[in-house]
């Protein structure tokens, strides 16, 4: 397997044995939420479960990395949405990513590119707001991680590096695990939560595939999901939880 690109669900079953995951918390069950987006969104949030939107409740892991700041991520629709509460500061922030169909699937990178498209057909709908009003200091892009390589150890086998390149743009590569040896450069999104702490969003071009992680550099560790198709197909979905140990290797500076 190794040296070849996977399904999404091939990667997860990989992920999955002795993952490094935070353990889901309880600490939002039975709450509601008023999120102020660019339109109001309720969020609510009952043992394992959670509905927003127009959507009936759905499957939804909720995790804190860090104290007051929380992960609320399911898929409803088709569509992967993630929530990052922060209960202290009332800054919120939705995460909609969408796979591309069936033709946008048989599309290369160059025809994409040809007719002035990305070169993945995976979208990713960023937007920022607040919680039961609009924040004082809501979450925005960042460059914090510009110029940093770090290492990230997802499991005992599982273990890739990352370079930030710029706000748009990053390099991972696979050190050890099922796709040992490969490595691509593919479109991402920074946003800033708190110090030392990130939300990273990427779109991978050859696999469809959407990744979302907070990344705490406080302490050294990640946490979120990796969202795709099951198998080379544009019908089956899988959305795996995946959370590392991080290292810093070097910061470049341009």
């Amino acid at each position: 397997m190794n040296g070849s690109f996977i399904p999404v669900g091939a990667l997860g079953a990989e992920f999955s044995p002795e993952g490094d995951l935070l353990d889901a918390t309880s600490d939002l069950d039975g709450q509601t939420f008023t999120l102020h987006f660019d339109a109001p969104t309720t969020l609510r949030i009952a043992e394992g479960r959670a509905a927003w939107g127009g959507h009936g409740a759905t499957d939804a892991r909720v995790t804190s990395i860090r104290s007051g700041v929380y992960l609320v991520d399911g898929v409803a629709g088709g569509v992967s949405t993630s929530f990052v509460l922060d209960l202290d500061t009332g800054a919120a922030t939705r995460v909609e990513g969408r796979l591309p169909d069936a033709e946008a699937r048989r599309e290369s990178a160059y025809t994409r590119i040809r007719r002035g498209a990305e070169p993945t057909g995976v979208t990713a709908r960023i937007v920022h707001g607040g919680i039961g009003g609009p924040a004082a200091a809501p979450h925005a892009p960042t460059a914090a991680l510009v110029g940093l390589r770090n290492t990230y150890t997802y499991s005992p086998s599982e273990v890739y590096e990352h370079i930030y390149l710029t706000p748009e743009l990053y390099t991972w590569h696979c050190l050890s695990g099922a796709e040992a040896g490969l490595a691509d450069t593919d479109r991402c999104h920074h946003v800033a939560l708190r110090e030392r702490l990130s939300l990273f969003v990427w779109r991978e071009k050859v696999v469809p595939t959407l990744g979302l992680v907070l990344i705490d550099l406080g302490s050294m560790r990640t946490d979120g999901k990796i969202f795709g198709h099951a198998g080379f197909d544009s019908e089956s979905l899988v959305n795996f939880p995946v959370g590392a140990r991080a290292e810093i290797l070097n910061a470049t500076e341009h």
